[in-house]
């Protein structure tokens, strides 16, 4: 265990030093708020009393963030289980969620099985199953949006409809589709254009199996506000790119890459503290 010195009070203009601890719990709420996940767990929730209080709040939980440069975590379980638990601690109402790297299909599902308030899922650089699509539409009714990042290929060998199917049939009330670099086609956006009727924006680049024919182009005019077309720039893309100028082959899903955790890992979580070394009204904190 290590220690840092971190002053817990502010200098007011007259002079007057007010205890970071003594504020308003719905002010404190709001500036730890935005602080990541990470963070939270290690060591806001560890400055003082009222602090872990506030931390222990569900309403601290309606967004989840694991940053994403902290490097390939999917092999990680410390993360895995820092994002179960702070998934616990928002009893269910959860709104948004950016869990970057660590996305394994049973975090993934746990999370989906916990949260029909859900409105936002971002799941960039993970590779999806169709199932687990299913259960989180079928889970979230509320979902509004869906942002999934693949790794794209400019000369596709074969068409791969199953994301864009699942979506269709399981989250009619989405507003904003994100499907960077899948491989779908005209099949598959009409099928989530006669099922999502409420959608808005759709974002198709870099999907090039996409040629828009027949009455598909005369339907996104009508129907979507906000178009991105497979060769539209990705300038404004705010994540890194990856894309093969090379044929796909079938080997682009492999069903045995997959890193599972079991169940029975998370029994135990060194994230639930009632007792830590807090020091209220001090002037430093301990930190794992």
């Amino acid at each position: 265990m290590a220690s840092s010195s971190m002053t817990t009070r502010v200098m007011k203009e007259d002079g007057e030093c007010i205890n970071w601890a003594d504020l308003p719990s719905e002010l404190t709420l709001s500036i730890l708020s935005r602080l990541d996940t990470i963070d939270i767990l290690e060591n806001a929730q560890k400055v003082c009393t009222s602090w872990h209080r506030v931390c222990k709040d569900p309403a601290m939980w309606r967004k989840i963030v694991i940053p994403r440069d902290i490097g390939d975590l999917v092999y990680d379980l410390k993360y895995v289980a820092m994002c179960r638990h702070a998934v616990d601690r928002s009893q269910g109402g959860l709104v948004e969620i950016d869990i970057w790297y660590i996305g394994t299909d049973s975090l993934l599902n746990y999370i989906a099985d916990s949260f029909p308030s859900l409105e936002e899922l971002e799941v960039p650089r993970c590779r999806l199953m169709v199932d687990f699509l299913k259960v989180v539409g079928q889970s979230c009714p509320n979902l509004k949006t869906l942002k999934l990042y693949c790794e794209a290929f400019m000369r596709p060998r074969f068409v791969y409809d199953d994301f864009a199917l699942a979506i269709a049939e399981t989250m009619p009330g989405l507003q904003f589709l994100q499907l960077v670099g899948d491989l779908l086609s005209d099949i598959g956006v009409s099928a989530i254009l006669d099922n999502c009727p409420n959608l808005e924006h759709l974002d198709l680049r870099l999907c090039f199996n996409i040629k828009f024919a027949g009455d598909l182009e005369k339907q996104c005019s009508e129907r979507i506000k906000v178009l991105r077309r497979p060769e539209d720039s990705f300038h404004d893309y705010p994540y890194e790119i990856s894309f093969y100028d090379t044929d796909a082959s079938e080997d682009y899903y492999p069903e045995d890459d997959y890193f599972e955790v079991p169940s029975d890992h998370f029994d135990y979580d060194p994230y639930d503290i009632d007792d830590g070394p807090f020091l209220d009204g001090g002037f430093s904190y301990m930190h794992l």
